[in-house]
């Protein structure tokens, strides 16, 4: 074994009697894992249109995650508050965009997807980096940030308000 003959896939060998000394991968074949059948789950699309719902239902935890996602990969140039003024910003790179812009707040959750899929101007694409879940709860922290800031506390249900001014929140 320790001197056994080696071969360098499709190069000339007499092994095979064509002449090759790997056989071709099967027209078709997909490595497992890869199918990426669902275009709502991994390209944020229907019917060619960019998704307004999510691939599966947002939790507590989906979200908790998504803010921590974000935190590592979104907010050295978005900010940790989306307003597009993150740490690499402030110290000379490109400004990042505010998802709190009427363009970005009223974009299709399909559109954050993609962009973070595929990259955006100066934006690189982060699809090798990030998960095409924790994407989606990427996107789903970011529409939490959106309706934040906005917000007052009106928009607050009355059970949570009290946890907030009693202090008897988590």
């Amino acid at each position: 074994m320790h001197d056994s003959p080696r071969y360098r896939p499709y190069r000339g060998s007499d092994f095979y009697a064509d002449g090759s000394s790997a056989r071709p991968l099967v027209e078709g074949t997909v490595a497992r894992g890869f199918l990426r059948e669902d275009t709502l789950l991994n390209e944020g699309k229907v019917n060619g249109q960019q998704a307004t719902t999510f691939p599966f239902p947002i939790t507590r935890a989906d979200l908790d995650r998504g803010e921590e996602r974000y935190n590592i990969y979104c907010s050295p140039c978005h900010g940790r508050t989306g307003e597009g003024n993150g740490m690499v910003v402030q110290r000379g790179f490109k400004t990042a965009a505010s998802y709190h812009v009427d363009r970005l707040r009223n974009a299709p959750l399909g559109y954050l997807f993609d962009v973070m899929t595929n990259g955006f101007g100066a934006m690189p694409d982060y699809k090798a980096q990030i998960p095409v879940d924790d994407r989606w709860r990427i996107v789903a922290y970011i529409r939490a940030l959106q309706l934040t800031h906005n917000a007052s506390a009106a928009d607050v249900p009355a059970d949570e308000m009290r946890k907030l001014t009693t202090g008897t929140g988590r």
